[in-house]
């Protein structure tokens, strides 16, 4: 697998255990993300490196990821019907920075100091959809940390998937192998390497809510 990979206890000690984060793998200027797929849609998605075929749709919302196991989590570690294929996404983190610009909260929050009028509105013209969730261990257990996933469609959700991945990254082997390693002591899970993520405009920091540090 092209990712760099470490310890998974390793690295929780250094996450915040509290708030708003972005955990993810990046560099410099590229970002992965993660999408779930069936053998079918993500076999032509690894051999065209980009997403199409008769069994992907555009005109659906399809989610992206950048925290690991949120996405092992959500998949069941690529096990659950429809979701056997996970795929590391690479895009610029130009790209991933403009996701956050646009994003708007898929629910309604009064705290957010805009009127329910404002947000439907600011709903129905974007493209990209905001959601926090609880973060998961391994195991699957709610943690207090939060993982964010954005709902890409429309021009958003085409840009994405014909035009801006870097690179296509399938990671079954790997998933199956740490798969294993969850039956004994979670010292020997591998996770690909994940930092807290910051976007390069405290703008964009703000519009998704993230966490400035840990209460």
């Amino acid at each position: 697998m092209q990712l760099k990979i470490e310890k998974y206890v390793t690295q929780r000690n250094r996450w915040p255990t509290q708030g708003r984060h972005i955990l993810a793998h990046f560099d410099d200027t590229s970002i992965v993300v993660y999408q779930a797929y069936s053998p079918t849609i993500a076999r032509y998605a690894i051999e065209h490196r980009y997403f199409g075929g008769d069994h992907f749709s555009y005109r659906r919302m399809s989610w992206v990821k950048p925290n690991f196991l949120w996405m092992m989590y959500r998949s069941g570690w690529a096990t659950k019907e429809g979701q056997e294929v996970v795929l590391g996404l690479r895009i610029s983190r130009v790209f991933f920075d403009h996701l956050l610009c646009e994003a708007v909260a898929s629910s309604f929050d009064a705290a957010s100091g805009q009127s329910r009028s404002q947000w439907e509105h600011a709903i129905e013209s974007s493209d990209v959809r905001l959601q926090w969730d609880p973060d998961h261990d391994p195991h699957g257990t709610k943690q207090a940390r939060r993982a964010i996933q954005l709902g890409l469609r429309g021009r958003t959700l085409e840009a994405f998937g014909k035009r801006e991945l870097l690179d296509v990254i399938d990671m079954t082997n790997f998933i199956a192998a740490q798969r294993q390693v969850l039956e004994g002591a979670l010292d020997r899970l591998m996770m690909p390497v994940e930092q807290v993520y910051r976007p390069a405009s405290k703008a964009v920091a703000e519009n998704v809510g993230l966490s400035i540090s840990e209460a």
